[in-house]
């Protein structure tokens, strides 16, 4: 497939349900869009392999059967020592190499487990990606980064000071489950922040671009769009961005909105 029907097929998901949204095969899109030499129907064969394999490991724990099959059988684990590296949250990458960011390797557990019609979601855990497995009621937390480990209330506390500090208190929000998308907007967000991290703009716009076309409602995306085409001179497609926005009264206010663009409007004189 070539990068114009990689992106015309993000259009198509984009445009339709979240609970429509095949989250690997999306995954796989994205990645594919950095790998154009890559043939993506070997790597959507390698997912039925893994889907099968967690079928034959199930003896009725399921978040044991999700760990032997892929963090054993197959060695993914969590990349501690190049935790920064773009290609952890590729997921072409994170399949050869069997190493990833958190959101990648749950992106893969999400896959293999509702292969199976086992209930599974991410939730909105702030920092690092975690998921639940079972009904709200009765379900159980696991960690993708270590193994599909499954995590008890307290583990969830002492993960959270671990991150934020001794003072950090969990939320209810912090349980929330999370739609595909937003999953996948969380993994492209990875590769977003290090391009600025970098310097690199242009590579910064373009991830900008394929999450708004996975994601056309969230018009922060819009936003931020505008924000890297001023910062890297193109004024006019920033303002025209921008107006875009406001049209559709998006979440900016407007006074603000309104500043932004004679600013810009400005600086074209």
């Amino acid at each position: 497939m070539t990068a114009e029907a990689h992106m015309d097929a993000l259009r198509a998901i984009g445009s339709g349900a979240d609970d429509a949204v095949d989250i690997a095969d999306t995954a796989l899109i994205l990645a594919a869009l950095d790998r154009p030499e890559a043939a993506i129907e070997d790597y959507r064969d390698y997912l039925k392999t893994l889907a099968e394999d967690t079928a034959r490991a199930e003896t009725g724990d399921r978040a044991d059967a999700l760990r032997r099959a892929l963090f054993d059988a197959h060695a993914y684990a969590g990349d501690a020592e190049t935790y920064d590296d773009p290609m952890n949250a590729n997921l072409m990458h994170v399949i050869d190499r069997r190493r990833g960011l958190p959101v990648a390797l749950g992106i893969l557990c999400i896959h293999a487990a509702r292969a199976q019609g086992w209930a599974i979601t991410g939730i909105n855990f702030p920092s690092h990606f975690l998921l639940r497995m079972g009904d709200e009621s009765d379900g159980v937390f696991i960690d993708p980064f270590h193994g599909a480990a499954v995590m008890s209330e307290d583990d969830l506390e002492l993960r959270l000071r671990e991150m934020h500090g001794p003072d950090a208190r969990m939320q209810a929000g912090f349980l929330r489950p999370v739609g595909n998308r937003d999953i996948l907007l969380r993994l492209e967000n990875n590769i977003k922040l290090r391009a600025l991290h970098g310097q690199d703009m242009e590579r910064a716009l373009a991830v900008v671009e394929r999450m708004y076309l996975l994601a056309p409602a969230v018009d922060g995306l819009r936003m931020e769009k505008a924000l890297i085409l001023a910062e890297t001179g193109q004024i006019k497609a920033a303002i025209d961005a921008l107006e875009e926005l406001r049209e559709r009264g998006g979440g900016v206010q407007g006074q603000a909105l309104a500043s932004m663009l004679q600013d810009l409007k400005g600086r074209l004189n």
